[in-house]
């Protein structure tokens, strides 16, 4: 049996690598066990709202990212139909120049990671968990070795799961497998290069049966990704029964959108298409007795409001400030059901007041936005009111600061 760990961290996307991470610089003895070898793309809308670039900076890695991050993001826009319709995205400093930047999870994943492993995590990696059991001071993990022979144990106080949504495994908060349904949703991505996508614009991408967004990333590319429905996905591959799903969704989408065929009419994709899902949106779990949960294994919201990094950072950073305010740190080991309680309900109470809103506001641009005719109302109502678009990207999220992580000082123990 290794030695003790005070927290083991499931996942090492940008919820788990930022966990352990802040734990780390508070004193903490933090293992993380991440199943894939960085780096590794992702399906992902790849943005990172300003609201969370100073968290980062806290971390100590936004300089790395900003060098490899596509150019600042100035203004959001609908691409729904034949509408093309954009606005100034909200500033929250006022400061224009610090708005919010887009580079791929392969850059982002490995330098967090790498970032924590430099403040004293120890990284599992490619490892899965294959097996957890409570004991009288927290729980006995054991691992595996992905694709080899090696088992090990591990002994911690606490977990922190930070896997996705959609992934299956030995712990409580893995997603148990749903029948089929029509309105499932599965994630496409891919980029491109040569794109006429003007270089300040996010826009949204509407079309029968899904949505998206489309951005400039790190390395001179355009990000498109999107989610569709189950039903219209099969569509889709019924049109083009000789091209695979990426390639068929991407001419679904240019049939019923002009935007997006303009922008990449002359563009070249730059690598494969991504697929994952299907998704699983709402409000999931914060989790159970010692067990937390951060990212989208706690909540997910549709990724047509772009905040999916954000919300899986700052919400790491919620669980975290919690944590080190009422753990104490001589006695980590001896952790009584009231403190991990009390635990429990200033991380959800803080979740609560920064993202109920974001969930329901990505909701309802959601099946806005995948409905036809709901889709061109809405645009034409962008077309005279333009202004509603910064109001909306604001509605999101985009200019809201963490609340409750104000005084928040990993240095303090």
């Amino acid at each position: 049996m290794k030695p003790g760990y005070d927290a083991i961290v499931v996942g090492g996307g940008p919820a788990g690598a930022t966990a352990a991470a802040l734990l780390a610089q508070a004193g903490w003895h933090i293992a993380l066990i991440e199943k894939t070898q960085f780096p590794r793309s992702k399906v992902c809308g790849e943005f990172i709202s300003e609201t969370t670039w100073p968290l980062l900076r806290q971390l100590g890695i936004a300089g790395a990212l900003l060098d490899i991050a596509g150019p600042v993001v100035l203004r959001v826009g609908v691409y729904a139909g034949d509408a093309m319709v954009s606005a100034a995205l909200p500033a929250p400093t006022g400061r224009v120049h610090e708005n919010g930047r887009a580079l791929g999870r392969e850059h982002l994943d490995t330098l967090l990671l790498r970032r924590a492993a430099e403040l004293g995590v120890d990284i599992w990696q490619p490892w899965t968990l294959s097996g957890i059991a409570s004991n009288a001071n927290g729980y006995d993990c054991t691992i595996a070795e992905k694709g080899g022979a090696q088992t090990r144990h591990l002994r911690s106080c606490l977990i922190i799961a930070a896997h996705g949504s959609w992934e299956s495994g030995a712990m409580p908060t893995h997603s148990q497998r749903l029948p089929p349904r029509a309105g499932d949703l599965f994630g496409f991505k891919a980029h491109f290069t040569n794109s006429a996508l003007p270089f300040d614009l996010m826009p949204l991408i509407a079309f029968p049966g899904g949505y998206g967004g489309m951005v400039h990333s790190d390395g001179q590319r355009v990000s498109l990704s999107c989610c569709i429905r189950r039903d219209q996905l099969a569509t889709c591959r019924r049109r083009l029964p000789h091209a695979s799903a990426g390639p068929a969704v991407l001419a679904h989408i240019e049939a019923f959108n002009r935007g997006v065929a303009l922008a990449l009419s002359a563009a070249k994709l730059d690598g494969v298409w991504l697929s994952a899902g299907p998704l699983r949106t709402g409000m999931h779990s914060f989790g159970k007795d010692g067990i937390f949960a951060v990212g989208n294994a706690a909540a997910e919201a549709h990724p047509i409001v772009a905040e999916g990094i954000s919300m899986a950072v700052q919400s790491a950073c919620l669980l975290c400030e919690q944590l080190i305010a009422r753990v104490n740190t001589q006695r980590r080991s001896v952790l009584s059901s009231d403190v991990l309680e009390s635990v429990r309900n200033g991380y959800a109470a803080t979740w609560r007041r920064n993202f109920t809103r974001r969930l329901h506001v990505s909701a309802l641009f959601a099946h806005l936005f995948m409905r036809p005719v709901c889709a061109r109302l809405a645009a034409g109502i962008l077309e005279h009111v333009p202004q509603l678009l910064t109001w909306g990207a604001g509605w999101s999220g985009k200019a809201d600061r963490l609340r409750g992580a104000r005084e928040f000082d990993v240095s303090q123990s």
